[in-house]
């Protein structure tokens, strides 16, 4: 599974790094970033998490 961030939706809540840190985090500009190409499978459901709970809806699977 791989996911990407819309750089013109997220708004740097950074929900998404506060429930799958692994995976997610805030860049220097203060937007979130995916730190991995492929998602690993122990962190699937915390992705999927991660994309229901974004307030700016910018996380999607590819």
């Amino acid at each position: 599974m791989k996911v990407t961030v819309d750089d013109d939706r997220c708004r740097g809540h950074g929900v998404c790094c506060a429930i799958c840190p692994e995976v997610f985090a805030l860049h220097d500009d203060g937007y979130a970033v995916v730190q991995v190409d492929e998602i690993p499978a122990e962190y699937e459901d915390s992705v999927h998490e991660a994309i229901t709970n974004c307030p700016e809806r910018a996380i999607s699977t590819i």
